[in-house]
């Protein structure tokens, strides 16, 4: 009889809370009262960030496991959960809920307004300070964090450079993107320094729900959240039409918390009109894009039922569980019994693919 893994829930999509200090006590000197910070409102603490008009709260990315009607945009740093900064709290915070690893993700509209920030220096000192503070916190448990490094936007050379200097640490597993590393929302044929370096190394290529260069703001829209996915059918065709896969096979692109039930429907589109056009438009691939969207992209879901459903037309070992915690989405402390509903009657061994095995394999979490 085999060994029984230790892993058996690994999160592919989780978040830290940064510290208030994260950024003032990492950037240079010149650059201390830029840096962004947490100042007290009468509301509550917010992030006060260069570029950007309003406080950016954070309640709503520090509340699982409040009850419904407790969960608000402004809150206190000091009475959320401290596992959102503190990696000793984090692991019982993990072991209530019964998740063995997680891949961590920072604060989406922090990490925004860092990577749509023009100034060149800032940006590189920012996103330092936050690979800094990344590699200490999972440095606490390796086997059971996976930090992904935030690549910078201001050049493909700057990118790979600091690509080079924090992949390896313990606990590093990933890297992610805010826009393409030349500093916009095109590929550039530059950028392909950047993307031989992750394929040589195995290193998987998140986008965390979309790419953009807008600074972030107040939200407003009636229901935030439920169009995660807009943005990732774009990324996949211009990553599939700029032929990076045809250069670099082995580079893997995760779409985190973009859900999965999209893919069938985007897969057939664009196969369709790739077969009427190509013959005119030559657009010069070695496959149709449906293979590449097979073997080249996973998908990070935290509720699909739909997706689930629907797993044989994505492909069980693309599909990465998510618990978004300590943000709004999560079901912490009962994972479990929000995954015992979704996969109930899913056979055994995709079942374990969905919610451990594929994330152990891409991100190489040990035995």
């Amino acid at each position: 009889m085999s060994e029984v893994s230790r892993y058996q829930l690994i999160s592919a999509d989780s978040h830290v809370n940064e510290p208030p200090d994260l950024w003032t006590s990492r950037v240079p000197a010149r650059l201390r009262d830029r840096a962004p910070r947490i100042q007290q409102f009468s509301e509550g603490d917010a992030w006060v960030l260069e570029g950007v008009e309003d406080p950016i709260n954070f309640g709503m990315n520090a509340c699982a496991g409040l009850a419904p009607e407790e969960m608000r945009g402004w809150a206190r740093f000091e009475d959320i959960r401290r596992g959102g900064y503190d990696p000793a709290a984090r692991l019982e915070e993990m072991d209530r809920d019964g998740v063995d690893a997680e891949v961590l993700y920072p604060t989406p509209r922090l990490a925004q307004a860092i990577a749509a920030n023009p100034d060149a220096d800032y940006h590189l000192a920012m996103v330092r300070a936050y690979n800094d503070w990344l590699c200490e916190y999972v440095a606490h448990a390796p086997d059971r964090f996976g930090g992904a490094l935030f690549v910078p936007n201001r050049g493909a050379e700057a990118a790979a450079a600091e690509i080079n200097r924090v992949y390896g640490q313990p606990g590093i597993r990933g890297a992610m993107i805010g826009c393409y590393p030349n500093g916009t929302l095109e590929i550039e044929p530059e950028d392909d320094k950047v993307w031989g370096l992750l394929a040589e190394a195995g290193i998987p290529l998140s986008i965390h729900v979309s790419l953009t260069q807008t600074m972030p703001g107040r939200h407003t829209k009636k229901l935030p959240g439920y169009g995660r996915f807009f943005d990732a059918p774009e990324r996949m065709i211009q990553f599939i039409f700029a032929g990076v896969f045809d250069r670099f096979p082995t580079l893997h692109v995760v779409f985190a918390e973009t859900d999965c039930g999209w893919v069938p429907f985007v897969r057939e589109q664009i196969d369709n009109n790739f077969r009427r056009l190509d013959p005119v438009s030559q657009f010069g691939l070695v496959r149709p894009p449906g293979e590449y969207i097979e073997e080249c992209f996973s998908f990070g879901f935290m509720t699909d039922n739909f997706g689930l459903a629907n797993r044989g037309w994505i492909g069980v070992e693309r599909l990465l569980w998510s618990s978004d915690y300590p943000h709004i989405s999560a079901d912490w402390p009962y994972s479990w019994r929000s995954i015992q509903s979704a996969f109930a009657g899913m056979p055994r061994d995709e079942r374990n693919l969905i919610l451990c095995g594929n994330a152990k394999r891409l991100y190489d979490f040990g035995d």
